[in-house]
């Protein structure tokens, strides 16, 4: 009769063990209760016991007692546990949301009505914690060694110099994000002093629109010696790029011919963002319609033009600074940009994209994780 009131005894523990029911533990665990199977460190009496318990790192457990044999004042249980760890640390292990399936076998001592020690072993929960964060490492290993590639294919694409031309201040601004995007932009110098300026965005993140990226730059570095028009070149390219390029990406970019002596402007937009001229203490859209590049076979493009006056600036960016969001999740937007634009003085010391980031910082408030590149090009007429 006392081994199979003992053998009860446990199985009340074990249930209460599952439910994490404190009340019916703290009745069965004897004061000077001793749990032989911590870690180092941890506390084995029935305080760290019944902490540890309710902690609740463990979700959905289910345990079933397999087998029971008693033995004197002890009982030994094999025991089969499911559960999934999606709460705190265990053991140095952080939650992976998984689920597992363990068998331990575990005896108790019992004294009178108490559970006096215990000893466990099990196995499976930790090795299959163990594949898993081997698995977490080098699946990081791997990413981190494509970031740096993908870093290095999109600084080698984009130019070393800036252009300079005498009356004309012309600012890029790049920030990349920690997971590299596809943005790029480039100058062309081209035929009677007239220079060519790109601004684009490969969709994506990592290796595969960097490569796009940097593709997509030679290709219209090429077509810059061969075309006279923007709307030619960016027509050109994507009839090359188009069945060459992965079905899930596309390129789009806004491409401007500048004349710097008489400040005209011809443009052709690849479905890009709409950039901003400033003039007249107004912000005004170039406006220009095409599809981006690599995304359809036989495209046409709108060609625009316009002429920068002293004092006018034109602004060429990418997605990631509208796209921005802050805490409250609100985005950046167009609207803000366009009314930030319009608000900086031209005669203002500081630089558009100066102005322009400085917004952002305070938008976005500290601790900001940027979520993907940033890249601003400003062609200012500073004098006839």
């Amino acid at each position: 009769m006392a081994a199979e009131e003992n053998k009860a005894l446990v199985r009340r523990f074990v249930e209460a063990q599952v439910k994490a029911d404190l009340d019916t533990l703290d009745e069965l665990l004897a004061p000077d209760f001793v749990d032989h199977s911590l870690e180092p460190g941890q506390d084995a009496g029935r305080e760290g016991y019944m902490r540890a318990l309710a902690e609740e790192i463990f979700s959905n457990q289910r345990t079933i007692i397999e087998d029971q044999a008693a033995d004197g004042d002890k009982v030994i249980s094999r025991l089969t546990i499911n559960r999934i760890h999606d709460g705190g640390e265990f053991m140095g292990v952080a939650p992976t949301g998984m689920p597992f399936q363990s068998t331990a076998i575990v005896i108790h001592r019992i004294s009178g009505d108490k559970i006096l020690e215990e000893w466990s072993e099990s196995s499976g929960l930790f090795e299959a914690t163990r594949q898993r964060l081997e698995t977490e490492r080098i699946e990081r290993e791997r990413v981190e060694q494509e970031l740096r590639v993908a870093r290095r294919i999109q600084q080698a694409s984009l130019p070393k110099e800036v252009p300079k031309l005498e009356g004309w201040q012309i600012t890029p601004y790049y920030q990349p994000a920690r997971e590299v995007g596809g943005d790029f932009y480039d100058f062309h110098l081209l035929p009677e002093g007239r220079l060519g300026l790109v601004v684009g965005d490969a969709t994506g993140k990592g290796v595969s629109p960097a490569l796009v990226m940097s593709t997509t730059c030679g290709m219209l570095r090429l077509a810059a010696q061969s075309h006279s028009s923007p709307a030619e070149m960016l027509q050109g390219v994507n009839e090359v790029l188009f069945p060459n390029i992965p079905s899930n990406m596309f390129v789009t970019c806004f491409y401007a011919i500048l004349n710097p002596k008489s400040g005209h402007l011809v443009y052709a937009n690849a479905g890009h963002d709409l950039p901003y001229l400033h003039r007249n203490g107004e912000a005004e859209e170039l406006r220009a319609r095409g599809m981006p590049l690599g995304l359809m076979s036989k495209m046409s493009y709108e060609e625009k033009e316009t002429t920068l006056h002293v004092g006018e600036a034109a602004l060429l960016y990418s997605d990631g600074l509208v796209e921005a969001h802050d805490p409250e999740g609100e985005m950046f937007g167009f609207p803000r940009l366009r009314a930030l634009l319009a608000e900086h003085s031209a005669e203002e010391e500081r630089l558009v994209g100066d102005f322009l980031m400085e917004e952002l910082y305070s938008f976005v408030g500290e601790g900001w994780e940027q979520e993907d590149d940033i890249t601003l090009l400003t062609l200012r007429r500073s004098a006839p």
